[in-house]
């Protein structure tokens, strides 16, 4: 298929973007930008806008500046200078009512990224917002506030994704959460991939504009930036405030908590690209390789959630020689020790009716012979057992309502319910697992589980190897999960990439289990 090279400007340009985007898909509030002036510069607005970290009083909001996005230096075609970004946030698409604004400094330092933290807002309301620079004015994004502490919420209503393999497909599961207006999006891992584009058993339908693999900070920041070109992934950011969690290939393919100088290096590298392109907030700054991801956010009396880091401080993961009494080896952690002790201690108090764990590997045991002896899996919480035997533990015994962990990484669709003996098809359960599948990464070569493994696995519901996202509408009363399929991410127009909801599940508040809808 042959490379489409549209120059998009978010919701607002959807409908000029090309023969395939329709005015349908630009909701009303959101209008095409237009230029104030005309000076020399290029127009430095080319990755569009986002939000994120809703709090009730504040969100981030974000832009970079990156006239020319692919440069292979990273800096996106800009100067070695620093440039001044004029801010403003209103209540109104036209910008008639600004309830705030103000101007912040970019430089080479952060990749003339721009994150923008406005305070005393009013919680739960949405609002708008945009930035000037050089003569040129942003798109057009919304946003919104998150209820107050303890505030009654009816409904809330959020996608989730992950895995967008920027050559494997186009972003129509991004289409699909734009049109869905929700209130929030969950991004759980795999927002860019560091991979040298060397892999032809894939089909490809776009191509990398640097084909190496990824090591350096430039070329991170430029692989980030190749991915936010696309004008639906633009779309969805511009239409809810996201929250953001990684996985491994935002660095490197399964990595860990490997000190050694070179992952080391390519760390600090990775997690730098990482939160200049993220609306997350200053308390993610990295320092060098570290970075403080995981975090919690509340939505009034109806839920929490608890963003996680799977990857920053795990242990090695496991060999096929070393087999289950490794993976089950007691002083193994998936999320290391401060972690563990901070989702346990949240777990003491139940300011909400339920309790997202937003993260990014698979949860619920997943056993192909049904034999305790073996073992499998082993970068999932498969090999790390123990670790998920004390989280599970740990809301049991506290009594979290309605615990519903989130998961990405798959490139499948899955639904499954959690236990804390899988080999006990008996044993209560304890909580439920939603997995959304890919974007666009593929799974080539993944069969559908048989009727033996299900056999083995009851506690699994559902598993569909398809690209989309779920969406997940949330009253007090209960949670729905839609499980989205979009019927070909290889398919450019879309209106024959169709968007469906493939099948429902429904959790009961106070009920533990998925029921098919």
């Amino acid at each position: 298929m042959t490379q489409v090279n549209r120059r998009l400007v978010l919701l607002g340009g959807l409908a000029a973007a090309g023969s395939f985007a329709t005015a349908a898909s630009v909701p009303s509030w959101a209008s095409t930008r237009t230029r104030i002036a005309a000076p020399a510069l290029h127009d430095p607005f080319q990755l569009g806008v986002a939000s994120g970290d809703p709090l009730p009083d504040s969100v981030v909001l974000w832009t970079r500046l990156a006239p020319a996005p692919l440069n292979q230096d990273g800096y996106g075609g800009m100067p070695d200078a620093t440039y001044n970004v004029d801010w403003e946030i209103a209540t109104d698409q036209a910008f008639g009512s600004v309830v705030q604004k103000g101007t912040v400094a970019t430089s080479r330092a952060v990749g003339h990224s721009v994150h923008v933290e406005p305070k005393g807002l009013d919680p739960a309301r949405a609002y708008f917002y945009r930035f000037k620079s050089e003569g040129f004015i942003s798109p057009v994004g919304r946003t919104r506030t998150a209820p107050a502490a303890g505030a009654a919420v009816n409904q809330l209503k959020y996608c989730m994704a992950s895995c967008q393999h920027w050559e494997e497909g186009w972003y129509h599961a991004h289409r699909g959460i734009a049109a869905d207006n929700p209130d929030l999006v969950l991004f759980l891992g795999d927002y860019m991939y560091e991979k040298p584009s060397t892999n032809a058993s894939v089909p490809r339908v776009r191509a990398m504009a640097l084909t190496a693999e990824t090591t350096t900070l430039g070329h991170y920041r430029a692989r980030h930036a190749q991915h936010k070109t696309d004008q639906y992934l633009q779309a969805a950011h511009a239409a809810a405030p996201w929250m953001v969690v990684f996985d491994d290939h935002e660095v490197v393919n399964n990595w860990n908590s490997s000190t050694t100088p070179a992952a080391t290096a390519r760390k600090a590298a990775a997690f730098q690209a990482f939160y200049e392109n993220m609306p997350i907030r200053s308390t993610a700054k990295p320092n060098g390789a570290s970075i403080q991801l995981y975090r919690q956010y509340i939505w009034g009396n109806l839920a929490r959630f608890h963003l996680m880091d799977t990857r920053q401080y795990r242990s090695v993961q496991a060999t096929d020689a070393q087999g289950c009494t490794t993976m089950r080896d007691p002083s193994r952690t998936l999320t290391g020790s401060a972690q563990e002790q901070w989702l346990l201690k949240s777990f003491e108090t139940h300011p909400a009716t339920w309790d997202f764990l937003g993260q990014q590997v698979f949860f619920a045991q997943r056993d192909g012979d049904g034999k305790k002896d073996t073992c499998e899996s082993p970068d999932s919480w498969n090999g790390y057992a123990a670790s998920r035997d004390r989280i599970t533990k740990g809301w049991v015994d506290r009594k979290v309502p309605n615990p519903i962990v989130l998961t990405g990484d798959v490139h499948r669709h899955w639904a499954a319910d959690l236990r804390q003996d899988y080999y006990d098809h008996s044993d209560p359960i304890v909580g439920s697992e939603l997995v959304t599948t890919s974007v666009t990464s593929n799974s080539v070569g993944a069969s559908p589980p048989s009727s033996t493994w299900l056999s083995h696995n009851p506690h699994v519901k559902y598993c569909l190897g398809e690209r989309g996202y779920v969406r997940v509408t949330t009253t007090p009363g209960q949670m729905r999960a839609d499980f989205m399929r979009v019927s070909s991410a290889l398919e450019l127009d879309p209106a024959k990439a169709l968007i469906t909801a493939d099948r429902s599940y429904v959790v009961q508040a106070g009920t533990k289990g998925l029921q098919r809808v």
